[in-house]
């Protein structure tokens, strides 16, 4: 049944082929004819033409079939003796000549068809290729778009814990200190009270972060004001004497008096510095061999200010230095690995730079720089 088909298939295909030849050179043949008195030799060129239509639109098998009427209808009824189908010895040439340039033709026209039609189908696969690929790389694109957010919204659960939790992890402290200081026979109420103080600013602080944190999702601008940073870091070794007295780490401060005022955010800039004491802090839990010792120093001129924390921990091997500041990259046992990465992003944000190296004597050195800008002054 199939192989009927297929027979069927084929032979219509030549009708039709053949039929193409046909009117083709039918459509030379009557103009030739008609204008073959206007010429001295043969006006053969229409066959031509014919001979490359039947090759274009019909393929080979057209076209050869073109070029044997063709050479049928020449002999004769254009060269020669006419109206025969021998050839004069004079016309031998020309008939010649004839003949090969039809197969030329021929043969030109069906190759550039041919090569169309193969170019036609090349861009064709190539679109359909495109536009499954194109598919394809939007459903990609769906799927990252997808986990990125997911990543997004990991990342951005990490820095609120990490923001919050260190003045939630100072008011649960304060508040046994209190309850200790108010358990006391007698109980000692000026303690009490001075940690009930640091609770209030504690509470305060984490308010204030997650201040920020409504204000970045509105896209607000940061709350930047006239800032001291000789007063933030005073403020931040006031509150961290205590823990710093329990773990034996004396904390030193070496301060320039009258360094420039910079505008800035205050939360954030008192995030940063906390953190690098706190990071200094925790890089000693393990130091047994020379004194523990935290080092601020702050330094500035015309154009920037420079804050450094030392401490005299464990130090950045070569892998840690490198990767110190990537998002989740962290040295401690139960670290998340966003302090850093977070504190970097605030300086760049306040246009300095935020940077570690080793230690000389052993441990780390955090350092970063803040602009002093020509409208900055000392108040």
């Amino acid at each position: 049944m199939q192989s009927s088909a297929r027979t069927g298939g084929t032979t219509r295909s030549l009708i039709r082929h053949c039929g193409i030849a046909l009117f083709f050179l039918v459509a030379a043949f009557v103009p030739t004819l008609l204008l073959q008195r206007l010429f001295p030799y043969p006006f053969l060129f229409l066959f031509f033409g014919a001979v490359m239509a039947s090759a274009w639109f019909g393929g080979k098998a057209a076209g050869l079939l073109a070029v044997v009427l063709s050479t049928v209808l020449v002999d004769y009824f254009f060269v020669p003796p006419f109206y025969s189908f021998s050839i004069s010895t004079t016309a031998e040439a020309y008939f010649a000549a004839f003949v090969a340039s039809a197969l030329v033709a021929s043969w030109i026209s069906s190759a550039k068809k041919k090569s169309e039609e193969a170019l036609k189908d090349a861009l064709d696969q190539l679109e359909v290729r495109v536009s499954e690929r194109t598919a394809e790389l939007m459903k990609t694109q769906t799927e990252l778009a997808h986990l990125s957010q997911v990543l997004s919204m990991g990342e951005l659960t990490a820095s609120i814990a990490h923001e919050i939790n260190q003045p939630l992890t100072a008011v649960v402290t304060h508040g046994h200190a209190c309850s200790e200081w108010l358990s006391a026979n007698p109980p000692n109420l000026e303690k009490a009270q001075q940690t009930v103080q640091r609770i209030i600013q504690d509470g305060t602080r984490a308010g204030a972060v997650l201040a920020r944190i409504r204000s970045l999702f509105k896209k607000e601008a940061p709350a930047k004001d006239w800032l001291d940073i000789n007063e933030v870091i005073h403020e931040l070794t006031t509150f961290l004497r205590d823990d710093a007295i329990r773990r034996r780490i004396a904390i030193r401060t070496d301060l320039v008096p009258g360094l420039p005022k910079v505008t800035a955010d205050r939360v954030q800039l008192q995030q940063v510095v906390l953190n690098l004491m706190m990071n200094g802090m925790d890089a000693m839990a393990e130091t047994s061999d020379r004194s523990k010792e935290l080092l601020i120093s702050a330094r500035g001129d015309e154009s920037e200010l420079v804050v450094r924390v030392e401490d005299s921990g464990m130090g950045l091997d070569a892998e840690a230095n490198e990767k110190i500041f990537d998002p989740f990259f962290t040295t401690k046992p139960h670290g998340i690995g966003m302090g850093l990465s977070i504190s970097r992003s605030i300086i760049e944000a306040h246009e300095g730079r935020l940077w570690a190296s080793p230690r000389p004597s052993g441990g780390a050195i955090f350092q970063f720089t803040l602009p002093v800008h020509p409208r900055d002054s000392n108040g």
